[in-house]
């Protein structure tokens, strides 16, 4: 019989994490006394809030309730210590990098405007990872339910703090919302500016959302991707490219993309060499972390530890991080896996 090993041990890259949505319950809870803000009472019990986003109405609450968990974060020291959180909850999970994702719009009304926001948070996040060990970087992702113009702003500033730590450049929100052609200049900015291009599909909306993101935003990487695995065509497609889709189980079936864990198509995109990079997506409404999302690929879909430890290398591989990470990181699970 396999011995099994402990997947907090595993070595890994984590690439799709939002930056409200990775905060601990328990320090919503205190930032929420400390500005006497009432929270819906979703965000206040012991269990994570019951959300089902495949109707506009559902979409909705998880969004107030995502809005309200944001409304906390108001000085600098929340987003400093949301942070380093992060970091330190990525780390027992066994993340050696990390690319968080924020759209800093969400956060500029409350920190003096756009780029003092840009630069609380970059700064939050190079302390964190010097304070940590843990390799983190932003992606920074515009919001597909604004205008374009607003993308290409974020873009070309996102561009312009490339070298503060930023790599990547998204398109996040209800994707049922906005063409993505609409945001192909902003991501052509982006682009040729070095940054790569991760934009969201293939969640809410079927296997046509993953092919506008690959056909007009030309993305590197699909944030989550699983409904690519409805089109044959399309995951040979993704797999012949190397392109990596961030997918999110705990995710999924929290938003009612699936009914149950085991429907979530994990081994369908693995079989078709689809490169994955299991992520937690927002854990403060979802309830489960990076670790966890390996454990429903063990526990519900029969994933060996081989096979996990793939899983660990495409992460790495799909990541921004430099040469010198991915080879220690790569190093490390095959330390994990021999044993």
């Amino acid at each position: 019989m396999e011995r099994v090993r402990d997947v907090r041990e595993l070595p890994k890259a984590h690439l799709h994490l939002h930056f409200t949505g990775s905060m601990r319950p328990t320090t919503l809870l205190e930032l929420a006394d400390k500005y006497g803000v009432r929270l819906p009472e979703a965000l206040t019990g012991a269990e994570p809030p019951k959300l089902r986003a495949t109707d506009e109405r559902g979409w909705f609450r998880f969004q107030r309730l995502y809005d309200a968990a944001r409304s906390c974060l108001r000085e600098p020291e929340d987003i400093q210590r949301l942070v380093r959180e992060a970091a330190e909850e990525d780390l027992r999970d066994g993340s050696g990098w990390l690319e968080i994702q924020v759209d800093p719009t969400s956060y500029a009304p409350r920190l003096g405007g756009l780029i003092p926001a840009l630069e609380i948070i970059l700064d939050a996040v190079e302390s964190a990872s010097r304070e940590t060990g843990l390799g983190m970087r932003v992606l920074v992702a515009a919001n597909r339910m604004k205008h374009p113009l607003d993308a290409r702003t974020l873009a070309r500033l996102a561009v312009r703090y490339a070298d503060r730590g930023i790599v990547g450049f998204g398109l996040s929100n209800d994707e049922r919302r906005g063409m993505a052609r609409d945001f192909d200049r902003a991501f052509s900015i982006a682009r040729d500016g070095g940054l790569l291009a991760a934009p969201h599909g293939g969640e809410l909306t079927g296997p046509a959302s993953v092919r506008d993101c690959l056909d007009d935003l030309h993305a590197a990487r699909i944030g989550h991707g699983v409904r690519a695995a409805e089109d044959p065509r399309l995951l040979k497609r993704l797999a012949d490219r190397g392109v990596t889709c961030e997918v999110c189980p705990a995710s999924n079936v929290a938003l009612g993309v699936y009914e149950k864990p085991e429907d979530v198509p994990l081994r369908t995109l693995f079989d078709a060499g689809v490169p994955m990079a299991l992520g937690a997506d927002d854990p403060l409404l979802f309830g489960s972390r990076l670790a966890a999302q390996y454990e429903i690929a063990r526990g519900h879909h029969d994933f060996s530890d081989a096979e996990l430890a793939e899983l660990a290398r495409q992460s790495v591989r799909g990541s921004a991080a430099p040469v010198d990470v991915q080879e220690k990181l790569l190093s490390g699970i095959e330390e994990w896996l021999s044993g």
